[in-house]
């Protein structure tokens, strides 16, 4: 029985959803603002978050960033609004879908179901990730830990996905295309997106655009990473 929350601070709204979704056989609690969800999800297992954007205490894009700090449940986003380029920002900033308000039951059902078997297809893959040495580099996937050179990184959600991407795949060029589907599960979007976080993950490699050891970027291609090249020996 999938377990639903929903964060909505209209009452009206709140109460069709739950209504719905317990018709639904889903079991469901509800919260009116992003601290009460942020509490909900620290302390108790969600199969996905109904998120509205225009909450009492903070804004919900806002609350959309901290969940995914603590969290990788599937998020939808239900709201009024209906900018295209939020849209965009807040797929590329973490939501897995997007509803605009007034929208059907029935389509938020068809919404659900698609977002839940996507997390389940992910959930069940097997067998559990190895650990991943790329020259200094270890990167555990399953306990979502990195190390370089010994010292661990403290690295967002996105910097770790787009890191253990590319570690899979040493040396090989990545298409930003690519990235954008695998890391962000996400059909288009800015690449702006990508060089932002590429730029975070180089500054806590200890490297630069300039000077890359591990990243490496080829205009108009992609995205490579790849152990440094060893230093060349000295004569005896």
């Amino acid at each position: 029985m999938p377990s639903v929350l929903v964060v909505e601070d209209d009452q009206f709204v709140r109460s069709a959803l739950i209504r719905h979704l317990t018709e639904a056989s889903h079991t469901v609690r509800s919260v009116g603002t992003a601290l009460e969800a942020l509490r909900e999800v620290a302390h108790f297992r969600f199969d996905v978050v109904i998120l509205d954007l225009g909450l009492p205490d903070l804004d919900g894009a806002e609350a959309l960033k901290m969940l995914r700090g603590i969290t990788d449940v599937p998020v939808i986003i239900a709201t009024a609004r209906d900018d295209e380029s939020e849209i965009v920002r807040l797929l590329n900033d973490g939501a897995d879908d997007y509803l605009t308000k007034p929208f059907s039951v029935e389509h938020l059902s068809a919404r659900m179901a698609a977002v839940l078997r996507r997390s389940r297809a992910a959930g069940s893959e097997a067998p559990p990730p190895r650990v991943i040495q790329v020259g200094g580099l270890s990167i555990d996937p399953l306990r979502r830990q990195a190390q370089l050179d010994g010292t661990e990184l403290d690295l967002t959600r996105r910097e770790f996905d787009l890191l253990t991407f590319l570690a899979g795949r040493p040396g090989v060029v990545v298409p930003r295309r690519e990235l954008l589907a695998e890391v962000w599960q996400q059909s288009y979007g800015d690449d702006q997106t990508i060089d932002v976080h590429l730029s975070w993950l180089r500054r806590k490699l200890g490297e630069t655009a300039a000077r890359p050891r591990y990243l490496h970027t080829l205009r108009g291609v992609g995205v490579k990473l790849q152990p440094p090249a060893a230093p060349p020996e000295q004569p005896a």
